[in-house]
């Protein structure tokens, strides 16, 4: 079964949109050639020298990882850090590299969904929802033809709220046109004013749909020139966004709660604020850097917020409303690799697609 790399940063990419990256970031293909036959896929949280050797030695021609190889551009490749030293040794031996990182933290099914799926949480939802990402497309269309383009625009991928979809609000009125003498309208006469009964469709979208959506709206209109109006919105997106919030099937105690997440999660340490004396029943998380989002938490009444990277001075906004638990950024984000796998087997269920055994968590606890 030949694969190109094409084809699977495609599939990767179909999951975990990179326009869903943070602006920061640098997700997405980062060395490889699309048009390369991919022989095997190494997994990774991280893409180190040892882990090019890893991949050399399984006869991986793919390595996708969660953390980005390369977050600023490189105006020398000299070896010398471990950044340029891994870069030529991938290059060398004809590795790809693909990153997988805040697109897959802040999809609905990623990073944090997953760091759920290993706390046994359930009712899950994003912790701060993206916005800005949304847009509404309004749309004028003779009544014999609104249900041909409204289905053509649902199809395309407008029209989803929640777990509804074919979402629309429709008004009927006139429509008035004048074509001129070259024109071949598709109702009335060129160079005659034209009154038409026309529908009035409003439907929202995301906006990383937006061509597709205008293609398939296009194609289904009949005027030649099809009237339409896209209006930004400030609506947040409940299936994108950082962070996750959920419930445990039973309350438990703190100390409990944090037994168990130190073993799940194999963690050296957790590093926590005073517990509080009550049980844990609705939990936050965000896996890797998550300080930023402490006060969202508390906004929605966690009981704990589990993320990594908090400062010294970071810890006293717990202010006892919250207990937070720092279980390290490596830690909060190792089962990001069971994402990928499910991912390509599900795709490629033929191809070899490894998991890395290197622990590449550059924090060592004595």
């Amino acid at each position: 079964m030949k694969i190109k790399l094409a084809d699977v940063v495609g599939e990767l990419n179909r999951f975990a949109p990179p326009a869903y990256q943070e602006d920061y970031d640098n997700s997405g293909l980062i060395v490889g050639d699309p048009a390369m036959e991919v022989s095997g896929i190494l997994l990774s949280t991280d893409t180190t020298e040892a882990v090019v050797h890893e991949a050399i030695g399984k006869g991986a021609n793919l390595i996708v990882s969660h953390h980005p190889l390369i977050f600023q551009g490189l105006k020398k490749i000299t070896g010398r850090n471990y950044v340029e030293r891994t870069v030529l040794l991938a290059i060398r031996n004809g590795i790809a590299l693909y990153a997988g990182h805040t697109n897959f933290d802040s999809i609905y099914g990623g990073v944090n969904h997953q760091i759920a799926e290993k706390l046994g949480l359930t009712k899950t939802s994003i912790l701060v929802p993206k916005t800005g990402a949304l847009k509404k497309l309004v749309t004028f269309v003779p009544q014999s033809h609104a249900d041909v383009v409204r289905m053509a625009i649902f199809n395309a991928g407008a029209g989803s709220i929640g777990a509804y979809d074919q979402c629309s609000y429709n008004v009927s009125g006139r429509g008035s046109f004048r074509g001129g003498e070259q024109t071949h309208p598709f109702t009335g006469s060129p160079g005659k004013l034209h009154f038409e009964e026309e529908i009035r469709i409003e439907t929202i979208f995301p906006d990383l749909y937006r061509e597709q959506i205008i293609q398939a709206l296009l194609e289904a209109h009949p005027y030649e020139e099809a009237a339409y109006d896209i209006y930004p919105l400030e609506n947040s997106y409940p299936k994108i966004g950082m962070g996750l919030t959920g419930y445990l099937e039973k309350p438990v105690n703190e100390e409990t709660f944090l037994k168990d997440l130190k073993k799940t999660f194999a963690a050296g340490c957790i590093r926590h604020t005073p517990l509080l004396g009550k049980p844990v029943r609705k939990v936050a998380v965000c896996g890797g850097s998550g300080s930023m989002l402490l006060p969202d938490a508390i906004r929605l009444k966690a009981d704990i917020f589990i993320s990594a990277d908090f400062k010294y001075h970071q810890f006293f906004n717990a202010d006892g409303r919250i207990v937070i638990a720092d279980i390290g950024h490596y830690e909060s984000e190792q089962f990001t690799k069971e994402i990928f796998y499910k991912i390509l087997t599900g795709k490629f269920p033929k191809f070899a697609v490894h998991f890395s055994e290197i622990n590449t968590n550059p924090i060592k606890y004595f």
